[in-house]
């Protein structure tokens, strides 16, 4: 299988969104107009682990597939998103950072950027169809994180998420993007079977089911580079600023870790 797949990341979809997020979020009107771009144009939306599936050629894959993933568990994705996706038939990923979670209680951990989805609406989210994956627990930067540390942050988002859901939750979106060779084993020693990362390219066969990377949707994006992007035109004239900058802050990144 050599088809490249489009994963889209989203976050916030909100028309006001806390200052922290308003560069990497939608209006909502956008995220209607760039959906009625992919229906319109034939696109299939899978979840992120129908995805995987394919890969692993357990599941076919349809004529012009598409996956939308939506970062962090904003409670607007419950309010906005949600409501959309069902009008436009039409089904995505959620990771949730499980410490952030509106009624988390006992379990709070982080600092979440805005309000977050509580645990009914996880509920909801998943009872319509959406896929539930894990995005860490307190949202921290993975590889920075000592062995015991990094398996508690992963082992417990999986853990809540599949006691609330009653389901395995085989995907992790990792926070702001980063792992390492080290974090990825981790998360696949956690139970996890594939993880999202950022990287700003199409997913083909070739990347890590650990490392699959995703292109970043923002309030930027307009239609037109929307729809090329999706068309597999200007990916990396697009994204180059990003890709120099996530190079750039990799190396960085690493020299701390020495």
């Amino acid at each position: 299988m050599s088809v490249g797949v489009p994963v889209l990341m989203y976050h916030a979809i909100a028309e006001h969104p806390a200052a922290q997020t308003r560069r990497l979020s939608v209006r909502p009107a956008m995220l209607a107009e760039q959906l009625a771009w992919l229906t319109g144009h034939g696109f299939r939306t899978l979840t992120f682990s129908e995805l995987m599936a394919a890969r692993r050629k357990e599941r076919p894959l349809p004529e012009r597939p598409v996956v939308l993933t939506f970062d962090d568990g904003y409670a607007d994705f419950h309010s906005a998103a949600l409501p959309l996706l069902a009008e436009y038939g039409c089904v995505a990923t959620v990771f949730v950072t499980t410490g952030w979670v509106e009624d988390a209680g006992e379990q709070r951990a982080g600092n979440p950027l805005d309000r977050m989805l509580a645990w009914t609406q996880i509920d909801e989210v998943s009872a319509a169809g959406m896929e539930i994956g894990a995005h860490s627990h307190s949202h921290a930067e993975l590889d920075q994180l000592h062995d015991d540390a990094l398996m508690q942050e992963l082992s417990a988002s999986k853990s809540l998420l599949e006691d609330r859901l009653g389901c395995e939750i085989p995907a992790l979106a990792y926070p702001y993007g980063y792992s390492s060779r080290r974090v990825r084993t981790a998360v696949r020693t956690a139970g996890y079977r594939h993880a999202a990362a950022v990287a700003n390219a199409t997913s083909r066969p070739p990347h890590s089911p650990f490392a699959m990377p995703r292109l970043t949707i923002r309030r930027s994006t307009s239609l037109d580079t929307f729809g090329q992007v999706l068309q597999g035109r200007r990916v990396a004239r697009t994204f180059l600023l990003d890709r120099i900058l996530t190079a750039g802050w990799s190396v960085v990144r690493t020299r701390h870790l020495l």
